[in-house]
């Protein structure tokens, strides 16, 4: 892994203001100053990064890129992102990627029921892990040397990582690469807006649940957005009631202290998608690697999802024509 490699010749940890080792000031900059990778830093390659062509080559066969955001761990984002990424397979003639941006914490593998697989390597790239016949996916847990081992990185190491994801994987002709972030606005999104900058985000999918809580982080998520260039296609709500399976009784375990999901996007001025209900079978289905819409089609959460998707599809191929 050529970008970890690179990464890896740091001696130290980079300084609190380090201005990056491709950067133009690197070595030079006051952080620099006393730092141990000042004379690492400043013999390394600057200016525009040189891999930006090599990604955009990469994805030109990609239709679609979309991030599926919150700002706030815990909403149910990666298994958001999961059953997005059975919908959309759901279609036959869709071809569709998923990557788990998520390094430290990453679950997806886990979600889509290919935790224990590899990665292999090819004249053309790295080969996704094919889940379904249409639906492939890349993340650091096929990398590990077991199921436990913790990924303790930095930033240079991270976004070497995210750019080998978009630059080296063999993703093929895609509909939709759909990319599962961590919480917050942190190495991880900025590395990846910059380097699809040039080739194209349709936009974020950003999901929250109804309190407070984490209303707060998504208003930050959203700002983010804003500040990167990335258009914010639309917000859901998850876990905005629990319905029974078994009787079908609805009742609210995260109240909505403040309106909730709907009335956030009101006050954004971005669309909302709608509100997905509790279910406990979803996260029975993510930890069996099984998809929740095939198991249980007539669950309200099901029929919930889908309508999101389709609301998704609509803007996101409606904005294409």
């Amino acid at each position: 892994m050529i970008a970890i490699e690179k990464a890896n010749k740091l001696s130290a940890p980079e300084p609190e203001h380090c201005p990056g080792p491709e950067s133009n000031s690197a070595g030079k900059a006051d952080a620099c100053q006393g730092c141990a990778n000042k004379d690492i830093c400043s013999s390394l390659p600057h200016g525009p990064d040189p891999d930006i062509p090599l990604i955009n080559e990469r994805l030109s066969t990609v239709k679609h890129k979309l991030l599926v955001l919150s700002g706030k761990g815990g909403v149910g984002k990666s298994t958001f992102t999961s059953m997005l990424s059975w919908a959309l397979a759901a279609d036959e003639e869709l071809e569709i990627g998923a990557m788990d941006l998520d390094i430290c914490g990453p679950s997806l593998p886990k979600m889509l029921g290919c935790e224990k697989e590899s990665v292999h390597e090819s004249n053309s790239g790295w080969s996704p892990v094919y889940v379904a016949d249409n639906l492939g996916m890349m993340s650091i847990q096929f990398m590990l040397p077991d199921q436990d081992s913790a990924v303790i990185w930095r930033g240079q190491k991270k976004t070497g990582l995210i750019k080998q994801f978009l630059k080296d994987v063999d993703w093929g002709n895609l509909d939709y690469l759909i990319i599962d972030t961590p919480p917050g606005t942190t190495d991880e999104h900025l590395s990846v807006s910059t380097f699809l900058k040039d080739s194209g985000i349709d936009g974020a999918l950003v999901v929250t649940t109804p309190q407070e809580v984490a209303l707060l982080d998504v208003r930050k998520e959203v700002d983010f957005c804003r500040k990167a260039g990335i258009k914010v296609l639309g917000l859901v709500e998850n876990m905005s009631g629990f319905v029974c399976p078994n009787c079908g009784g609805k009742s609210r375990i995260f109240k909505p202290t403040t309106g909730g999901g709907k009335k956030l996007a009101q006050d954004l001025g971005i669309k909302f998608f709608g509100s997905v209900p509790l279910d406990p079978r979803i996260g029975k289905s993510c930890d069996s690697g099984q998809s929740f819409l095939d198991l249980y089609p007539d669950s309200p959460a099901s029929e919930a999802i889908l309508d999101v998707v389709d609301s998704l599809r609509d803007e996101i191929e409606g904005a294409a024509e």
